[in-house]
């Protein structure tokens, strides 16, 4: 019923340009630190992978498309060492203005079929406050060249909740990504971290009521195109969900190689050094969680909960010998319409996607 490792995240942290809202592992792009760095990825992978079949290989960052066609030449030399399925999903992010068709049939020789784009948004006001880059043509531009070589499957990101953002805005990005025909959408609700620009400048978050109907707008326009809205941030065709994602969603292990990577590996979850100069010197892990049956438990509920499918009962019995209703005292939500319980299933209402925080806290 569960399968060994068949996940691998591959963290590159090089981008062209510094976004204002960003507190991912991230530096600006260095040719000198590329291939330190890339080698430094090199020995990690050999130390630690162990020859599973991998079935989904994501590329993260960062923005693994700011790197030469020569270092992403290297870096999948590099990742020839997994052996790959057949059927593997293999993600590659990219911006779109960094991300030009000699990269594009460089990325299909090599087998990527899934690209992942960075639009956020196309308002020039709302591009101020995100300090990004990239424009309606750019984008429009390289999904044409992605569908030429025969990447069909493309997910394009959406930053909402944005400083000065009104929801006439949102409906104007939401049709403009409507327009590219693209297989997936993820939408995110600006959060200000701490150590990021915004932070910095003293922005704060929108009003929260202003961000509920956002969420809402969001789910209703996609779901009249055809969208499913299979995971709280995430909507997709029907069978193009991200088999990666799923993965962490599903509790399940995975391994993580790079600066500021996460994996999850023998019941425990770790984290890599977020200083590329620790990274290129070897010292990778700075942080492990060794997880207790309760923890688990804990991250099976909290993860499976976030998508359309919920909890198979079945795998919470076959992964910890105990029945859920056993464990966790959850009856009162489905007597409430909050879950929805069958034989196989437990799973959250839609409606009850935005409040998810507390409804875990009840569970």
């Amino acid at each position: 019923m569960i399968d060994k490792i068949d996940a691998v995240y591959i963290h590159i942290p090089f981008c062209n340009y510094i976004c204002a809202y960003c507190d991912f592992c991230k530096v600006f792009y260095n040719k000198e630190y590329v291939n330190k760095y890339l080698e430094a990825l090199d020995k990690e992978i050999k130390a630690k992978y162990r020859g599973e079949i991998i079935t989904s290989l994501y590329i993260g960052g960062g923005t693994p498309s700011s790197l030469s066609l020569n270092e992403l030449e290297k870096l999948f030399s590099i990742l020839k060492m997994f052996k790959l399925s057949k059927d593997c999903e293999i993600t590659i992010e990219a911006n779109p203005d960094s991300l030009a068709l000699d990269k594009i049939k460089l990325l299909k020789s090599y087998g990527v079929n899934r690209v992942s784009l960075g639009v956020e948004t196309i308002n020039s006001k709302l591009q101020d406050v995100l300090e990004r880059r990239t424009s309606k043509d750019s984008v429009i531009t390289c999904i044409n060249n992605l569908k030429k070589e025969g990447i069909t499957n493309i997910n394009v990101d959406l930053i909402y909740a944005i400083k000065g953002e009104t929801l006439n805005d949102l409906k104007e990005d939401l049709n403009f990504l409507l327009s590219l025909d693209v297989t997936h959408i993820s939408t995110y609700s600006l959060i200000i971290e701490d150590n990021t620009k915004l932070k910095t400048n003293g922005v704060n978050n929108i009003d929260k009521s202003l961000d509920r109907k956002m969420y809402d707008m969001i789910s209703s326009i996609l779901k009249d195109n055809s969208y499913i809205h299979y995971e709280i941030s995430n909507f997709s065709k029907e069978g193009y969900s991200s088999k990666h994602n799923l993965k962490y969603w599903h509790n399940l292990e995975y391994y993580g190689f790079g600066v500021g990577a996460s994996g999850y590996i023998d019941n425990i979850r770790y984290t890599n050094t977020r200083s590329i100069t620790n990274y290129i010197n070897g010292k990778t892990i700075i942080d492990k969680e060794i997880l207790t049956i309760k923890d688990k438990m804990f991250y099976e509920v909290m993860l499976n909960l976030r998508t359309n499918r919920g909890i198979d009962k079945e795998i919470f019995k076959y992964k910890y010998k105990a029945n859920i209703d056993d464990i966790f005292n959850y009856k009162e939500l489905v007597n409430s319409n909050i879950l929805e319980e069958d034989n196989r299933y437990l799973r959250v209402y839609e409606d009850y996607f935005y409040v998810l925080d507390e409804i875990i806290l009840k569970f």
